[in-house]
């Protein structure tokens, strides 16, 4: 059973760059319901400077991480 619902101008546009080619709406809340933060932030074209940040900072400590455990070797 299908429900209508409304959204803002600005959900809309945020819905429709995380859909998916072929994909329903629902599939796009769906998966964004269900999703962590980090694949939140993935399937959006943008990012926010903040969220660039923390995406940044994880990959640096990552790499620094491998490097020294490639060091050890």
């Amino acid at each position: 059973m299908a429900k209508t619902i409304a959204v803002s101008d600005d959900v809309y546009e945020m819905l429709q760059k995380s859909k998916l080619p072929g994909e329903s709406f629902s599939a796009v809340i769906r998966r964004s319901v269900k999703k962590g933060r980090l694949t939140e932030i993935a399937g959006r074209m943008t990012l926010t400077r903040s969220d660039w940040s923390a995406v940044k900072a994880k990959l640096e400590e990552q790499e620094s991480l491998a490097s020294a455990a490639m060091a050890e070797r």
